[in-house]
């Protein structure tokens, strides 16, 4: 289905890999303009390759969007090369707390080291922030525009031993919900999309590979209890999952959805 997307330009954040990477290639295939911005910049160089090879156009732009002065830089490199204004942004850069545990459990709040918290909460809050203020000016002028904050469900329910970052996408969500409210009278609209697990190819083995079974991994069997629809077709959500309906909220087809935080995860919450 094609969704109108042709001649947008589109910013992702995060797109070298994992969702991001496969954001990307969506955008491109409906026909965006893509600008791939990696920490890495290896990592949006390859997924840049990919997108180009099919035949559709796309920016490797590595920047550190914790940094307002190279996100500013990266808006302002990509509308000089395609020589238009970013209509889409796709927040899709984060960070988990550092597995310190034993069993490879996430550390509870009071045993996180405070860096961490740094850590995360300017990735996932300030990065989306500086994205925001860096291309709403330009949406705002030309009136209309497109806003896809990447958040989790641990921003919806709350996380155990993941406070600080249940916290960080907590904010978005809300940061989103007020971006919505202010930027409607410019037909700018904002939404956030919720993950819960997400399996994909750059994980090497465990309940996340896209090829594990419950047959051949115990694991994949317990976690696919608490996601409905994970239970009935036998897999966790995976990358193409979200892509869709990231492509969908930044086509005209949304136009009177905006200010909302839409569940991608099979279930997992249901509000």
């Amino acid at each position: 289905m094609k969704l109108g997307l042709e001649g947008q330009v589109a910013l992702v954040t995060g797109g070298g890999q994992g969702v991001g990477r496969q954001i990307c290639i969506e955008l491109a295939t409906e026909g965006a303009r893509v600008i791939v911005n990696d920490l890495v910049a290896a990592r949006a160089d390859a997924v840049v390759q990919e997108i180009v090879a099919a035949g559709g156009q796309a920016l490797a732009a590595p920047a550190d969007i914790t940094r307002a002065e190279e996100v500013d830089a990266m808006v302002e490199r990509a509308a000089g090369h395609f020589d238009a204004p970013v209509t889409v942004l796709v927040n899709n850069a984060g960070i988990i707390p550092e597995r310190r545990e034993k069993g490879g459990r996430t550390p509870p709040f009071l045993d996180m080291p405070v860096g961490d918290w740094a850590k995360i909460v300017n990735l996932n809050v300030y990065g989306t922030m500086n994205c925001c203020h860096a291309v709403l000016p330009g949406m705002v002028a030309r009136k209309g525009g497109r806003i896809v904050n990447i958040i989790s469900e641990a921003g919806r329910i709350g996380e155990a031993n993941m406070a600080v970052y249940s916290g960080a996408k907590a904010a978005i969500a809300g940061f989103g919900k007020a971006l919505a409210r202010e930027h409607g009278r410019h037909a700018v609209t904002v939404n956030s999309i919720a993950l819960g697990a997400v399996s994909h190819p750059g994980i090497k083995d465990g309940p996340l590979h896209v090829d594990a079974t419950v047959e051949n991994d115990e694991r994949l069997g317990k976690m696919l209890n608490v996601y409905p629809i994970s239970k009935g077709v036998g897999r966790l959500s995976r990358p193409e999952d979200i892509s869709a309906l990231v492509a969908f909220l930044a086509s005209d087809r949304a136009l009177f959805i905006t200010g909302q935080t839409i569940g991608a995860s099979g279930g997992f919450v249901m509000v």
